[in-house]
């Protein structure tokens, strides 16, 4: 099956990442139409955009996030939840028909776009409340990938 992109989301700062022990933020999520990937930086206008360059030289691991509209799918029907949209997991892009295990710590394209899968983008307790309460074990194993961007381009929504 082909690799598809349902959405696209980028936030400009973090809600749950380094907020272990205090309330989450408040920056939005923004879904959009397309994003510009730029290599060894990240998605321009996302919050992991040149994230800590000093402390990362060969680029952060999480430069992108994927999360597979399969896996929402399932996770909804599995704790009953038909109130929330993707953008609830605060992963940048959502694919179709993607097997993003294969992925991990290997290189892949998509749309022409050359990336480096580095691990899987770990669900944390904060699913809890920004999902529904069972979403971190539920999420176990398949709570996305995470990866490298390693050639410069433009990734566009192209499924519903």
């Amino acid at each position: 099956m082909e690799v598809r992109i349902a959405r696209i989301y980028i936030s400009p700062g973090h809600n749950f990442f380094g907020h272990y022990g205090m309330a989450p933020g408040e920056h939005p999520i923004s879904e959009v139409k397309e994003v510009e990937c730029v290599a060894g930086m990240g998605l321009v206008g996302d919050r992991f955009f040149g994230f800590k360059p000093e402390k990362f030289p060969e680029g952060y691991k999480g430069q992108v996030t994927f999360f597979a509209w399969e896996t929402y799918e399932a996770v909804s029907r599995e704790l009953g939840v038909s109130d929330k949209e993707p953008s609830a997991f605060r992963r940048n892009v959502i694919t179709r028909g993607a097997d993003l295990d294969a992925w991990m710590g290997k290189e892949f394209e998509i749309q022409g776009i050359r990336f480096l899968g580095t691990g899987e983008s770990s669900p944390c307790e904060w699913m809890e409340t920004a999902f529904a309460p069972g979403a971190m074990k539920a999420l176990s194993g398949r709570g996305g990938l995470r990866a490298r961007i390693l050639t410069n381009g433009f990734l566009r929504v192209d499924a519903p």
